[in-house]
């Protein structure tokens, strides 16, 4: 890979996907983006945008076809809790569509290199008061919900081909550009079901698109990187609640329950990880927690968050009656069961693949 090849990136509107297209260009790769809907503005000039709908294997393959790309960025995925409200859809994205990308790939000439985006859903619940141990890319994987399902079929679908490939298993992306809906705050409500104790690695949305962009040229292939921020990076579910308060939605912030340190289920699944050999190899980490949150706090400035600051007071009390766990008798959180309540089940497919 050199600058000037082409490279396909799938997701590429996506909160992961902009700055991953956007370092792209600036490396001097002529990008190639897919798009379902609408051409949207967020991206460079120079960028291509083909349409195509992932979940047609043959518009996958002309698309493929076409751009004879020297490697493919696949970020796109149907992720929580959208995944659990509509599980069909969310395997013919994050499982059907990594497929049919992989076919087109291989039937090329001169076949593409494959970076696949994943995630730590892989693993699978974590009990932080009986997992003590950082996770890396060898730790046993054991999805316990769909997303995680999903992305462990997708990845094996990559690792058994004969592409040169690389598997990024991300964290919780600070993603500095909140996309702000004032009349869905489903946002809110899933980041309130979790336990507030819950671990979770953070990593800027930069360094993320950085990590995706070196994995583009990097010499080590056909290996899996967890990808998450520095040592700063390393918080709880509840330290999320500063990311609300920078883009002037703190009022809106609902109380959660810690999770119950007996049990190894009723944790999302989310940890810290050991990014050693991911940094040495992609030297992506540049953004601690803090300078996420001045970015997110300096970007809040378009209209909807304007509006979202001045009607939350106002929606304040109206969205605690309406948490997750307002008049909840337990005295720990129930992720799962308040996703089942409002989503849909969270639980894999019969038959799926947890390891």
């Amino acid at each position: 890979m050199a600058a000037g090849d082409r490279v396909l990136v799938t997701g590429a509107y996506g909160l992961v996907g902009r700055p991953t297209v956007r370092q792209l260009v600036a490396d001097g790769f002529k990008v190639v983006a897919t798009a379902h809907h609408a051409v949207k503005p967020e991206l460079p000039a120079a960028v291509e945008v083909h349409p195509l709908d992932l979940t047609k294997p043959d518009q996958v393959a002309a698309v493929v076809a076409d751009v004879r790309p020297s490697a493919i960025v696949h970020l796109a995925a149907c992720i929580p809790p959208m995944c659990y409200a509509n599980r069909t859809l969310a395997r013919a994205v994050n499982v059907d569509a990594t497929a049919a990308l992989v076919r087109a790939a291989q039937t090329m000439p001169s076949p593409p290199r494959f970076v696949h985006a994943s995630s730590m859903a892989v693993y699978g619940s974590r009990n932080p008061h009986r997992c003590n141990d950082l996770l890396t890319a060898d730790t046993p994987t054991a999805a316990s919900d769909l997303y995680g399902c999903h992305k462990l079929e997708s990845e094996n679908v990559v690792r058994s081909s004969d592409l040169e490939w690389s598997i990024l298993r991300l964290s919780g992306v600070n993603t500095l550009e909140p996309l702000v809906d004032y009349g869905d705050l489903d946002w809110l409500y899933f980041g309130a079901v979790m336990p507030v104790d819950n671990r979770c690695h953070y990593v800027d949305a930069r360094d993320a698109a950085t990590a995706f962009a070196a994995a583009v040229t990097t010499d080590a292939v056909r290996e899996i990187f967890v990808i998450g921020g520095d040592e700063s990076n390393k918080r709880v579910v509840s330290d999320s609640a500063e990311s609300n308060v920078a883009i002037g939605t703190g009022a809106l912030v609902v109380p959660g329950l810690p999770g119950d340190p007996e049990s190894d289920v009723d944790w999302y699944p989310l940890d810290w990880m050991d990014t050693s050999r991911s940094q040495q190899v992609l030297k992506y980490q540049r953004y601690s927690w803090s300078d996420s949150i001045e970015e997110m706090r300096a970007r809040a400035s378009g209209w909807k968050s304007r509006a979202l600051r001045i009607a939350a007071p106002l929606m304040a009390r109206r969205m605690r009656k309406r948490a997750p766990y307002y008049n909840y008798p337990g005295r720990y959180a129930d992720p799962w069961g308040r996703i089942r309540d409002r989503w849909g089940d969270p639980a894999p497919d019969s038959g799926a693949i947890v390891r």
